[in-house]
């Protein structure tokens, strides 16, 4: 059961990074209460969810 929980998080993880991949790539604005979200931080959203999405398939792989 640990292991389907693994897998579904990474997985969780994994759109998340691609999302803010296709933001910097195609550019789109996000604005929040009138607030432009600036694009650095979807570097940073696609580098840690990735990071934590390989995290999870690795450790559930581990696990057999």
């Amino acid at each position: 059961m640990k292991d389907t929980a693994l897998k579904v998080a990474g997985i969780i993880f994994f759109v998340v990074a691609i999302v803010h991949l296709l933001r910097i790539f195609l550019r789109f604005d996000v604005i929040i209460a009138g607030y432009v979200v600036p694009m650095w931080f979807s570097i940073l959203g696609f580098i840690f969810p990735l990071v934590l999405s390989l995290w999870m398939f690795k450790i559930s792989s581990d696990r057999h």
